[in-house]
Formats: C-alpha cells, structure tokens, sequence
C-alpha cells in the first residue's frame, strides 16, 4: 500500500527514511512516547499530503486519536521539506513559474482569477532534469508573477543563473518569449523559431505541476499558516524522489 498511499515506490520510500533518520532519530524522548514508530508516523505525513483525507478519516487508519495524527504532522511536516539548492553548476538553465493552491485559511489567500481563495507559489526547477530546486514562500493568489516572483524569496535564491519564464515576468530578469510591440505586425521568422523552442522547454515546468498536484492536498489545502508551504516544499521533495527513483 505504500505507492498509492504515498506517491512513492517502496524502494523510494526507504530513500525518504533514510534521509529522514539523519534529522530524526527514532528513540525514546523526554515526555510521552510516540505510539507510532518513525517509519509509520511518515507514512501517515505522507499519506495525508497524497490523499488528503482528513484528520477524523486518517487517523483510524493507524489507530491514532485525531489528535495524534494533527501532532504527528506538525512534527514530522517541517522534516521532510525540500531544501533549497544554494549552488549551480556552470551552464544551468532554470525554469519558473506560479502555481494556484486552493487555499482555506484567508489570513494568507486571496481570491485568484479562478474566483477561489488561493496562495500564489513561485516554483523553480532544473530544465534538464525537471527537479524542484527552489519553492518561494506563498503569497496570496492575486499577486501577479512578476510581483511574487522577487517577494516569495525564489528570485534570490537562484541568482544570477540563468532562468527561462513565460510572458508574466517582464522586467524582473528571466528569459521572456518575444513580443511584438505596439503597431508591430508579425514576429520576424526568427522570433517565432525561438518561441517556439522556448514554449517546448517552458512546458516542463507544467508537466511538473501536473505531477506534483497528484498529492491532492495541493487541490484544496486546508493547513493553516504556514501548513501550506511545508507542505507545497515536503511535496517537492517526493516528487524529486519519485522522479530520480
């Protein structure tokens, strides 16, 4: 049951506690023990993130109080986030763009252009291997890329490496296809070639989205400040683990 609960191979998930050993050992503490052991308190992290079943429907499932299971994400969520990259090989290409997340707390979302209460997420991926390498912090859903490109922080943490976006980031560094100006007929043969290769390359970062809203809490998110955004940065990171296997 682990690849439908978690998104995950069995032999990917044995990747995830791996990496998950060395920010968490699994022994006793001060205070009440877990009822879980580490490996199944991750499963249940991870199961809530892919099937965003809530708290009263999950918890049974491990013979857990609601209770419980709410501690066990608090704790374990903030382990599993994906780390920023700090460097790039020379000739790197990135790509970014903006993704909705349905979002039920208002203290942080605002109604987007699909009417809902929805955050704003800058995500940033290698164009070769499509990797997350950099997930900015939310923002409400009526910000503009442009805008919540540089406030989220993803701006910043990929420097001066080269990053290719669509046409919703002008002035703000990234790659841009060509446009024509006012008064302007058509683009030169040349400009539409070297749109055409770059909406090929930019489409990458959408197959990514596709695969990363899988784990449907991404769907209709309902954490409450900063929930989202650990859990938008642990869903980068299996993602990266169910691409690399």
């Amino acid at each position: 049951w682990t690849a439908p609960f978690t998104g995950l191979s069995p032999h990917c998930f044995g990747k995830l506690m791996t990496v998950v050993r060395r920010v968490v050992p699994d022994e006793p503490r001060r205070g009440r023990p877990w009822s879980l052991p580490l490996a199944d308190r991750v499963l249940l992290v991870t199961a809530y993130w892919r099937t965003n079943l809530t708290l009263r429907q999950l918890a049974p499932l491990f013979g857990v109080s609601k209770s419980a299971a709410d501690r066990i994400i608090d704790h374990l969520g903030p382990k599993l986030a994906l780390q920023p990259r700090k460097r790039f090989a020379r000739g790197t290409v990135l790509i970014v763009d903006g993704t909705l997340v349905p979002t039920r707390d208002h203290a942080v979302a605002e109604q987007s252009k699909n009417y809902r209460y929805a955050t704003n997420h800058q995500v940033v991926i290698d164009a070769d291997t499509r990797l997350v390498v950099v997930a900015g912090r939310p923002l409400p859903g009526n910000r503009n890329d442009c805008r919540a490109w540089p406030e989220s922080g993803a701006k910043d943490a990929v420097g001066k490496t080269m990053t290719i976006a669509d046409g919703g980031y002008p002035g703000t560094g990234p790659v841009m296809p060509h446009r024509r100006a006012k008064g302007q007929g058509d683009l030169p043969d040349w400009k539409q070639e070297h749109n055409r290769s770059h909406k090929q390359v930019r489409a990458r970062v959408e197959h990514v989205f596709a695969r990363m809203k899988g784990w449907k809490i991404l769907r209709d998110c309902r954490l409450k400040g900063d929930g989202v955004h650990l859990a938008m940065l642990g869903i980068a990171r299996l993602h990266n683990l169910a691409l690399a296997g």
